[in-house]
């Protein structure tokens, strides 16, 4: 089947693309949504201008749409570029990394039941733990690029997800209730490298983007 991927940069988006491959499907475009509202409710914001790389390396054609991130209107532009996909790369459904977000997951169904055609979320209700241990065994290679809520602070920022990080998420989640995979906002990410690359993306720098109890840093590739 010919699919779109929602596609952020972070794991959530990657990951759920490798899977559809993996499962036969054909990766025909990725969607991406640029939205001015760093605190969008539907849409990943660090870095998102940087998904023009993931593309290159990827191969695979990227629609951008840019949306002022307001509450519920920011579903219009993802509509519409849905839309532009189907009339474009004449798509049969999308791909979302959605793991528990019932907002999201189910926002992203309705548009799709309304354009009648297919909605993957491939890690659907996965348990955060055996995820992030999927990532690394199948060589993904992810960067932390925002950190959103306490204890997290900007000494996570440029992290790589690996066991070490994977063991001390372990030990937020019991004290603090975060979620493991960053499902909550807890934390974003950017791959640099998975099995969807061609070539590995190499950090050229960090450009400070926020302050107060959350950071970001944007990453410039090449």
């Amino acid at each position: 089947m010919k699919l779109g991927v929602l596609f952020s940069g972070g794991k959530d988006s990657v990951y759920a693309a490798y899977l559809a491959k993996k499962a036969g499907h054909n990766l025909s475009c990725l969607i991406t949504l640029i939205s001015k509202n760093k605190e969008s409710y539907m849409f990943h914001t660090p870095s998102i201008e940087k998904t023009k790389a993931q593309a290159k390396v990827m191969k695979i054609p990227l629609i951008e749409q840019k949306t002022k991130g307001e509450k519920e209107k920011e579903l219009k532009d993802l509509e519409k570029a849905i839309k532009t996909a189907i009339e474009k790369y004449k798509i049969e459904g999308v791909v979302t990394g959605a793991i528990e977000s019932v907002y999201q997951a189910s926002r992203v169904q309705e548009i799709c039941n309304k354009l009648n055609i297919e909605c993957f979320n491939p890690l659907w209700q996965k348990d955060g733990e055996e995820y992030l241990e999927e990532l690394l065994k199948n060589k993904f290679k992810i960067m932390i690029v925002g950190v959103f809520a306490e204890p997290l602070n900007e000494n996570w920022l440029g992290r790589a997800i690996d066991e070490k990080f994977i063991k001390e998420i372990k030990e937020l989640h019991k004290k603090y209730k975060i979620h493991i995979a960053g499902e909550g906002g807890e934390f974003e990410s950017f791959v640099l490298n998975c099995p969807l690359f061609e070539k590995e993306l190499e950090v050229k720098k960090f450009v400070d983007s926020g302050k107060g109890n959350s950071w970001r840093k944007e990453v410039e590739v090449r």
